[in-house]
């Protein structure tokens, strides 16, 4: 018997090659620098009974309270995809979810054409940024094991840990509107057994144990290997192995226009190039249309409302001729909270299990999305709050008179620094380490610069028709207006070059998504920059050069058509120009390529395999 079989009995039949073994050496440190004793760092869950599937269990394996990872051998992978199937059939996965994924890449040239295969599932890392960032706390990282583990129960399908991980580990089932991941096989840990898909490996290329342990005939362990992702996100719990020399460049199968090369002189990391073979410009308006239409639409609406309610508050401060605006006002506000309840219903819409949506308040203290939610909330309620006071006066007749009179400005006041704050969350949400397209300020500076072009058109078109029928001239009010949006104009045309700049200098997927950017959407990019300078030059005319009457009126209503769709095709191009790292050349689901591959060829609609992506 096995020295590491459980109290409650390893299986008979297991063979030899399925069992965990012993550490060969003491292990204190991980290649982090963090402790390996997951014992010292949850003393109170030593000696503990682990549930698994409701059930407690508890195993004598004197290694249990070590950080456990696996150990991939990229020269013994033959990529027969057993682990793939052991892993599906151990966790009753359906055709479209895969918790571990077989890619390659391939370079060299005829006759002497090499091949690297990479078999890759949750690394279980020392700081999971899926657990930082899951607004309903649905992971948790294990002491036993060091496992990551995600409760589907909890979760409540935003996707959100989709985007934070770079190596695509959690799966967003689009059917059952839930996320879910490798869990370790920590049940077969706890009978002595290693995880399924090491155990099914053909070749010995998978390994498993405490991860810093060297497995025998292992040498020249490192965290890298070609394409994996920066280690630095997340502190993954995996080593490799890659003796066979290997060819100055590689490039992936999977559709990606990505290369990977290095300096054969002097032996450097390889680092990421795009295939520049692909120059042709489109405009790409057939795939602007994602999963996230959504969130466009809530982003869009948010930034409107609290830009007009901001300008809408300070605007009778600085011109005087905005008090006929007031006597608008009621409606105005009840149209902008109206809005506000519109974009918080489409975030809503945009979860697996929208029913759910109270859970994303659960992670105030690491994940930004919580942050948000909480930030919307005290906006739309201050909003409200505000709105119901200046339509209805009498709910605070009861009140003293200094405190009734004080009440408006407060509220107003909350709500008018509330908006920009919930912006600044819905920024922070997407500073993502592994998108780098978004890891970027030009994030913030367009959401605000959306604050300031849509809310200033918003509040300046009705200020100017209630002045016309009025009889009065709203000429110095649009004037006064136009500033706040040039200014929005102008930072959004800084942070645009600027960001289209950092993009070619900082290489691997953000140089992607540049090219993606420059091609299939090409034309579509310039006609947006087009737009952006045809929309200052109004604005600039409205600013300095007065129109009056009916003139400024339709000045302000092209103004308003032309930036609505000039933000909408520039929030749809946010969301689909973006490249995650991931394991290279995985021709699965979660592939951009591989699912315009199965929408051309039916394959997406096939019930036994097929999945609609666009949908949660």
């Amino acid at each position: 018997m096995n020295d590491l079989a459980p109290k409650t009995g390893a299986e008979p039949t297991a063979p030899i090659y399925a069992r965990l073994t012993v550490p060969l050496r003491p292990v204190t440190v991980s290649q982090h620098g963090t402790a390996l004793d997951l014992g010292q760092s949850h003393p109170q869950l030593a000696g503990e009974p682990l549930t698994i599937n409701n059930c407690a269990s508890f195993s004598e394996n004197p290694a249990r309270y070590k950080q456990h990872g696996f150990h991939f051998n990229a020269d013994n992978c033959i990529a027969c995809h057993a682990c793939e199937s052991a892993c599906s059939e151990k966790n009753n996965l359906p055709p479209h979810l895969a918790f571990r994924k077989v890619g390659y890449l391939e370079g060299g040239s005829w006759p002497d054409v090499r091949r690297i295969n990479i078999s890759m599932a949750c690394n279980h890392c020392e700081d999971p940024v899926c657990l930082k960032g899951c607004p309903t706390r649905a992971y948790t990282k294990y002491a036993e094991y060091g496992a990551v583990l995600q409760d589907p129960d909890i979760c409540f399908g935003c996707g959100y840990c989709t985007w934070v991980c770079p190596y695509n580990a959690p799966q967003l089932d689009p059917v059952k509107g839930q996320v879910e991941k490798c869990n370790m096989c920590v049940d077969r840990l706890e009978q002595g057994l290693k995880p399924a898909c090491v155990a099914a490996c053909l070749g010995n290329a998978l390994e498993f144990g405490v991860v810093e342990d060297l497995p025998a005939g292992r040498s020249q362990m490192k965290l890298g290997i070609p394409g994996f992702p920066d280690p630095a996100i997340s502190r993954p719990n995996i080593r490799f192995q890659q003796l066979r020399s290997l060819p100055p460049s590689f490039q992936r199968p999977d559709g990606a226009p990505i290369q990977y090369q290095r300096d054969s002189q002097t032996g450097a990391e390889f680092q990421i190039k795009t295939r520049l073979d692909e120059v042709r410009r489109d405009w790409g308006l057939d795939k602007l249309s994602s999963r996230e239409n959504p969130l466009v639409a809530f982003t869009l609406l948010s930034q409107f409302v609290a830009g007009a309610f901001l300008l809408l508050f300070l605007l009778p401060f600085a011109d005087a001729s905005a008090q006929t605006l007031l006597a608008a006002h009621p409606a105005l506000l009840l149209g902008l909270t109206g809005l506000q309840a519109v974009a918080l219903a489409l975030s809503a819409s945009h979860l697996g299990k929208p029913q759910r949506f109270y859970r994303g308040f659960n992670n105030l203290r690491h994940s930004w999305l919580s942050r948000e939610a909480l930030a919307l909330s005290l906006f739309f309620g201050a909003l409200g709050v505000y709105t119901l006071i200046i339509t209805f006066p009498a709910l605070t007749a009861w009140l003293p008179r200094a405190l009734a009179d004080m009440l408006p400005f407060v509220t107003g006041a909350a709500a008018a620094v509330l908006g920009p704050v919930a912006i600044y969350c819905m920024y922070r949400i997407y500073r993502i380490k592994s998108r780098p397209f978004w890891d970027h300020w030009h994030t913030g500076a367009a959401f605000f610069a959306s604050v300031l072009i849509l809310g200033s058109l918003g509040v300046g078109l009705l200020f100017g028709i209630a002045e016309w029928l009025t009889g009065r001239s709203p000429a110095s009010g649009l004037s006064l207006l136009a500033l706040p949006l040039l200014a929005g104009l102008m930072l959004q045309a800084v942070a645009l070059a600027q960001h289209q700049r950092d993009l070619a200098r900082r290489g691997a997927e953000a140089e992607v998504s540049r090219m993606q950017m420059l091609t299939t959407y090409g034309r579509t990019y310039r006609a947006r920059w087009a737009s952006l300078g045809i929309l200052a030059l109004l604005a600039t005319g409205s600013a300095f050069f007065v129109a009056d009457g009916i003139a400024a009126l339709v000045l302000w209503g092209i103004l308003a058509v032309l930036a609505l769709v000039h933000e909408t095709v520039g929030r749809a191009l946010f969301y689909v120009l973006v490249t995650p790292t991931t394991m290279p050349g995985a021709f699965f689901w979660n592939n951009k390529y591989f699912e315009q591959h199965a929408r051309t060829t039916g394959l997406a609609r096939m019930p036994q395999v097929g999945v609609v992506p666009e949908t949660h």
